[in-house]
């Protein structure tokens, strides 16, 4: 990850000494006004959400941690801050003060679909169905939001939990109509049609998922089920075969073991 090196110490000295100065053909020697003490502040906590997610992709906490809560001291306003910071909160088991900071994200930026994507998980996640929901469609109505699928298919596994099959599948529906290789809603619906007992549907939908090429040890068990159902041993076979063969330790795999073994 780059950094801007003078930014970067410049934040070794207290902020109010921080000064850049360029010069030009009209003002030759003479330094631009010195940055406002509110920029200063957005800077050093961008500099320390950015570091903060350098350590998260090292898998240390602990330093992201306390880099993002500098951050947020530098700039208790800085949306991004806050949803690195609710992240690491909820890795750590921290639910409190994870949604207290994902809900902040919100606050600061409430028409912007990654923090009500964020928070609509999050709230999911704690069994706060209904109220995650609305986050998910406000992060859908976000005109400028590169992944409105994502939500979606957030949405349709919120719905899944909450035992709403009729409502989850519209949503995963309405996802792979906005993005026709996602992943998660293509299995989803091979998922939901197996268990109505529609194994057409249900195989043409985990055709799609196989052909992204990012197999998932419960896709290849549904796999195997489908065929299983439609009377294909061949088709069943190559599945399991996969399966052993890529996720041996997985348990669907035990399972297919076992049903082998009895």
């Amino acid at each position: 990850m780059r950094f801007d090196r003078a930014l970067m110490l410049c934040l070794l000295l207290p902020l109010a000494g921080c000064i850049t100065t360029h010069t030009n053909s009209g003002t030759l020697g003479k330094p631009l006004p010195q940055e406002s003490r509110a920029e200063q502040a957005k800077d050093a906590a961008r500099v320390h959400t950015e570091l903060a997610q350098h350590y998260l992709t090292l898998g240390d906490l602990q330093t992201a941690l306390a880099k993002v809560q500098m951050a947020v001291k530098y700039d208790p306003n800085y949306a991004p801050a806050r949803t690195v910071i609710a992240y690491i909160y909820e890795r750590i088991g921290q639910s409190a003060q994870a949604e207290a900071n994902y809900r902040k994200a919100v606050a600061l930026e409430p028409n912007k679909g990654d923090p009500n994507n964020n928070l609509g998980q999050f709230l999911c996640s704690i069994g706060k169905y209904a109220e995650g929901e609305t986050y998910f469609r406000k992060a859908v109505t976000d005109p400028f939001y590169a992944t409105p699928g994502v939500a979606l298919t957030n949405a349709g596994v919120c719905q899944l939990r909450a035992g709403d099959k009729t409502r989850a599948e519209a949503d995963f529906r309405d996802a792979i109509a906005r993005n026709p290789k996602d992943g998660e809603a293509l299995f989803q619906l091979a998922n939901l049609s197996y268990q109505a007992k529609d194994a057409f549907r249900a195989r043409a939908f985990l055709q799609r998922f196989d052909a992204l090429g990012k197999p998932t040890a419960a896709s290849l068990k549904l796999g195997h089920d489908i065929e299983t159902s439609m009377g294909n041993p061949e088709g069943a076979r190559n599945y399991s075969k996969r399966l052993l063969s890529q996720f041996p330790d997985s348990g669907q795999a035990h399972t297919l073991e076992s049903a082998s073994n009895p």
